[in-house]
C-alpha cells in the first residue's frame, strides 16, 4: 500500500515550546506507520529524525506582520507544489486541510491580557496592526474551504471556536496532549533530597514549580505575588527577556529567598522532582504540555479557568482552579496542597488522571481522524 504523505506545518520548532513537543511527539508516535511524514517550517532547533523531510523556509522578514505572512505564502506555495494528501498547519493559515488549534483563539488572549492593562492601553491591542492581522488570518482560514476538520486539545477552545467562528461542531476534534508516563515519573524521597541538594534548594520546603516561558502570559506575576503571602519556595523554570522585573518583583515582595529561578531547562524532569506542586496562574493557554509532565510526576496542580488543563482539575482532589489574578485565592490552594507530596494521595490521584494519555493514544487517534478525512 502506497504511503500517504502528510505535510505539519509549524513555523519555528524550539525544543521548549509546546507546540513544538505536539508536532515531535506526534512525529515520532507516526513514524511506524505506513505515512511519508514532512515538516514545512522556518527554523527547526532540534534534532531532524533521517526519515523525516524537513522543508525549510525562511523568507525575507521585516517586522512581525511581515514574518507572518511571509510564512504563511511560503508554506503554502511549498504544500501545493508538492501535492501532499493531508496538509496539517499549527499556524493559522487558510488553505490548510487540517488545523490544530494549538493556540487558541487570539482574540481570547487579547481579552485576557486587557486585564492586566489600563483601559486606553487594552484598547490598543485590538487596534494592533499584528493583533488585527492574526485576528484576519484566523476568521480567513475557519472560513476557507479547503478546511476539513480542526484539532484542539481543550472542550474550552472548542466552545470558543464554535461561539466565534461558527465552525459546526462535527469539525471540530479534541485531541488532547500526550505525555511519556515512563519517563515523568514521581521522586522517591532519598532522589528528592539528592535533587534539591545538587540545586541548592532547602531539603524541607514545599515547593510549587511554574514551567514555562512567556512570564506575563503564563502568570508568573501573580504566582509571585501568591507565594510571597505563604511560606512555601516557587522554583521558576523558563526563561523572559523581563525576567529582572520578575527578580525585583520577588525582592519587593520579601519572597527574594523563595524563589528560585533556574532558566530554560531541556530536562524539566529533575526540577518536577523536586517539586511539591504546579503554580500555573495563566491568564490564557489552550492545554499546556507541562501540566501533564507536572501530573505524570504526581504532582498536583494549581491553574486557571483559562486554561484548558483545568479540565482534568478536580478541586482538592488533584489540584485547585482559581482566578489568574485572584491572589487571595492562589495563595489558600497553595496552602491546601499537601506540605510534602511524596506519596500522598494527591500525588497518586494527580498520576492517574493523566495515565490513558500516551503518545500511543494520541497516535490512534490521529490516524483515525487522516482515514476519516482521506476516506472522504
Amino acid at each position: 500500500m502506497k504511503a500517504f504523505r502528510l505535510a505539519l506545518v509549524r513555523q519555528k520548532y524550539r525544543p521548549d515550546g509546546g507546540a513544538e513537543r505536539f508536532v515531535s511527539r506526534a512525529l515520532e508516535a507516526l513514524e511506524n506507520q505506513n505515512i511519508e511524514l514532512n515538516v514545512i517550517t522556518r527554523e527547526w532547533q532540534g534534532d531532524i529524525n533521517p526519515d523525516w523531510n524537513v522543508h525549510l523556509c525562511n523568507p525575507w522578514k521585516f517586522g512581525r506582520v511581515s514574518r507572518e505572512r511571509g510564512f504563511a505564502n511560503a508554506a503554502r506555495q511549498i504544500w501545493q507544489k508538492e501535492k501532499f494528501d493531508l496538509v496539517q498547519s499549527h499556524e493559522r493559515i487558510p488553505g490548510c486541510d487540517l488545523y490544530r488549534a494549538g493556540d487558541g483563539v487570539h482574540v481570547r488572549w487579547l481579552e485576557e491580557r486587557s486585564r492586566l492593562l489600563p483601559q486606553y492601553k487594552a484598547k490598543r491591542l485590538f487596534t494592533d496592526r499584528f493583533h488585527r492581522y492574526v485576528m484576519q488570518a484566523e476568521k480567513d482560514m475557519y472560513a476557507a474551504p479547503e478546511l476539513k476538520a480542526v484539532i484542539c486539545n481543550a472542550e474550552m477552545v472548542k466552545k470558543e471556536i464554535i461561539e466565534r467562528f461558527s465552525v459546526p461542531a462535527e469539525k471540530i476534534h479534541v485531541i488532547y496532549n500526550s505525555v511519556n508516563n515512563q519517563h515523568f515519573i514521581p521522586a522517591t524521597a532519598p532522589l528528592r533530597a539528592q535533587l534539591r541538594q545538587q540545586y541548592g534548594v532547602p531539603a524541607n520546603a514545599t515547593c510549587m514549580i511554574y514551567v514555562g516561558s512567556g512570564f506575563e502570559r503564563k502568570g508568573l506575576d501573580a504566582a509571585i505575588k501568591a507565594i510571597s503571602g505563604t511560606s512555601r519556595h516557587l522554583l521558576v523554570v523558563g526563561k523572559d527577556k523581563n525576567e529582572p522585573r520578575y527578580r525585583e518583583l520577588a525582592a519587593a515582595s520579601g519572597c527574594k529567598d523563595r524563589v528560585h529561578f533556574f532558566g530554560v531547562q531541556q530536562n524539566t524532569l529533575q526540577f518536577y522532582q523536586m517539586a511539591d506542586g504546579l503554580l500555573l496562574p495563566t491568564l490564557y493557554d489552550p492545554f499546556p504540555n507541562v501540566i501533564l509532565e507536572a501530573m505524570a510526576c504526581g504532582l498536583p496542580v494549581i491553574t486557571t479557568p483559562t486554561c484548558g488543563g483545568a479540565e482534568f482539575i478536580e478541586n482538592g482532589r488533584n489540584g485547585f482552579v482559581c482566578d489568574a489574578l485572584d491572589i487571595n485565592d492562589l495563595q489558600q490552594a497553595i496552602m491546601a496542597l499537601p506540605s510534602n507530596v511524596v506519596d500522598s494521595r494527591e500525588s497518586l490521584n494527580s498520576r492517574e488522571t493523566v495515565m490513558n494519555n500516551t503518545p500511543q493514544h494520541l497516535s490512534e487517534q490521529l490516524l483515525n481522524l487522516y482515514k476519516e478525512l482521506l476516506n472522504r
